[in-house]
């Protein structure tokens, strides 16, 4: 099984292809960016929270890994939206990889608040 760090490192990586294989014009390339970064912000999140230095940090790092995923899902349907060339089963997995992210970070957020 992948571990978590390379999960997220990949996630990242397979957006960028995904959107490098997308037409880019000036409505869509806004999407795109923020796509980009949101994407990356859950990965280098989620290295800051396996190095930080207490239990507060660590929380607070994995609520923004959490908030990347959610906010990389939500430009992810936008652009399956609004983009004609999307290939609809490489966004499907890309949505669906977002989803079990926001779930496995929403299950350790709640682990350690107990």
């Amino acid at each position: 099984m992948v571990d978590l760090k390379e999960r997220t490192f990949n996630y990242a990586v397979n957006v960028r292809r995904f959107v490098k294989s997308l037409k880019s014009d000036r409505l869509n390339q806004d999407d795109f960016v923020q796509l980009i970064r949101s994407s990356g912000s859950v990965g280098a999140n989620f290295i800051e929270a396996i190095e930080s230095l207490s239990k507060k940090d660590f929380l607070y790092r994995l609520k923004i890994c959490l908030k990347g995923a959610k906010e990389s899902r939500y430009w992810l349907k936008i652009v399956e939206k609004t983009s004609n060339s999307v290939p609809n089963e490489e966004i499907s997995i890309l949505i669906q990889e977002s989803k079990e992210l926001i779930r496995i970070f929403s299950s350790i957020i709640h682990k350690h608040q107990k």
